[in-house]
């Protein structure tokens, strides 16, 4: 019968250095020759049954230890190297496994790093935070996407461009589309540009929205998106041409460290540059201001989509003509942040927005309904907030839908100029906070994690409501 064979090189090796043998020592106890058992080390030769057997009998080891698989700790440092920070250097399983293999106590070690960036990266966020709250300006950040230095200037500003808005406002003018934005866009284009607009089913782009294929000068448009987003898509390739100036010179305003930064943020611009295009900003701001910030009146009134509208009530502050300031929050089903902004910038020391109990989250459970809630901050801080789910592209047979929920809100105090002030009645307001690791509300049944500010009070004789009992 053939012999079971087993390469466990780094293993013995470790074992004898663990026990400050030489090879030479370990060789003449284990009867085999010096090197031989050199050649075991450097995995050149098998462990034989026989040669386990008298590794277990003379140093006592585990057979387990020696046959066991490595793939537990690889697959924990394949999560390591997952992390967008280490994206580049991602190593291949093999590699992993090899890492794990000949050096445990190293790869245990970046474990227990990694670990420990994630917590400190997590504290050093609330801590932001608090100090932030108390108007104190903190530049506690780490290493930071591209993608997270864009999101952080567009969400601390308001989100209003007056050169963009203006410059969409004239091209509009000069367009006089009537009724019909998107004939009028695919007529300017092909007049002007030589762009034809064409609509591919969605085999032909199963992962794109849109393609410009500059040797043919057409625009295609995928099937999946609804008739608002093809809008949005054409509106976004003729203001990058109209507009190149307007975007180009609030880019450099936003004063962006990389060229990746810039990237993401010229999208961002343009996209705020279309919906500029598509609901120019006076007759907009009348027409909200007249249906009392409807966001379904006002998709009908300009043919948009409910996502849309309410962007765009959160581009409502042209100096001497400002509307309601309001914020926006939208999260997908997991929780994950997709998107915050604000007519003032959005309220991240006063809302958060990272509070379980928030109605962004209920309103999964109840798919295209308009959810109301005033709600109640520690501070005493009263907001009303609007939430919806929004669904995303077309999907085809056997894909998941893809759903997010998204949050428009104001102040309390300026809920009566609203259509949705008359929504909360006199029901008291749900009480809230900023987010579990930064709210002190005692016996809250939805906290998710304990305060950072304060100590655990755990008692064996005592339990509370809450996972997370403190002092």
């Amino acid at each position: 019968m053939a012999e079971n064979k087993i390469f466990a090189g780094p293993k013995v090796r470790r074992i004898r250095n663990t026990l400050g043998l030489t090879q030479t020592a370990m060789a003449q106890a284990l009867s085999i020759s010096p090197s031989y058992l050199n050649l075991i080390e450097r995995n050149q030769r098998p462990l034989t049954v026989q040669l386990l057997l008298r590794l277990a009998s003379v140093y006592k080891v585990d057979l387990e230890d020696l046959q066991g698989e490595a793939s537990g700790s690889a697959r924990q440092l394949r999560e390591v190297f997952a992390d967008p920070l280490l994206a580049g250097e991602l190593p291949g399983d093999q590699e992993l496994v090899e890492v794990v293999e000949a050096a445990p106590n190293v790869a245990g070690g970046i474990l227990k790093l990694y670990r420990a960036y994630r917590e400190q990266a997590l504290r050093l966020s609330d801590l932001a935070e608090l100090l932030s709250r108390e108007g104190r300006a903190t530049s506690l950040a780490g290493a930071r996407l591209p993608m997270d230095e864009v999101r952080e200037k567009l969400e601390q500003r308001p989100n209003y461009f007056d050169g963009i808005d203006l410059a969409a406002e004239l091209f509009h003018e000069t367009l006089a589309p009537g009724d019909d934005l998107m004939g009028a866009l695919k007529g300017w284009l092909k007049r002007e540009h030589g762009v034809v607009v064409r609509l591919l089913p969605i085999h032909a782009m199963p992962t794109l929205r849109r393609r410009f294929d500059r040797h043919s000068m057409r625009l295609f448009l995928s099937e999946r998106l609804s008739m608002h987003d093809q809008l949005r898509e054409v509106a976004m390739e003729a203001v990058q041409i109209v507009l190149q100036g307007e975007i180009a010179a609030e880019l450099d305003q936003l004063g962006l460290s990389g060229g990746e930064a810039r990237r993401i943020a010229r999208f961002e611009l343009a996209r705020y540059a279309a919906h500029a295009l598509m609901m120019p900003y006076e007759s907009f701001c009348a027409t909200a201001q007249r249906v009392r910030f409807d966001i379904d009146a006002l998709r009908s009134r300009f043919s948009v989509s409910y996502e849309q509208a309410a962007n765009r009530l959160t581009m409502l502050q042209r100096p001497g003509r400002s509307a309601l300031p309001l914020f926006l929050l939208e999260i997908d089903v997991a929780g994950h942040r997709l998107r915050r902004a604000g007519a003032q910038g959005f309220p991240q020391a006063r809302f958060g927005g990272g509070c379980p109990k928030l109605n962004i989250h209920a309103a999964f459970a109840q798919p295209g309904q308009i959810i109301v809630d005033q709600v109640e901050m520690p501070d005493g801080a009263a907001f009303l907030l609007v939430s919806r789910t929004l669904e995303g592209p077309q999907a085809t047979f056997g894909e998941r839908v893809r759903r997010t929920a998204l949050l428009i809100g104001c102040d309390a105090a300026m809920a009566a100029e609203t259509v949705y002030g008359e929504a909360t009645g006199q029901r008291a307001p749900i009480q809230v906070g900023t987010a579990c690791r930064l709210c002190e509300r005692q016996g809250c049944l939805a906290r998710a994690e304990p305060p950072v500010t304060r100590p655990l009070g755990l008692d064996e004789m005592v339990a509370g409501v809450s996972l997370f009992d403190f002092q």
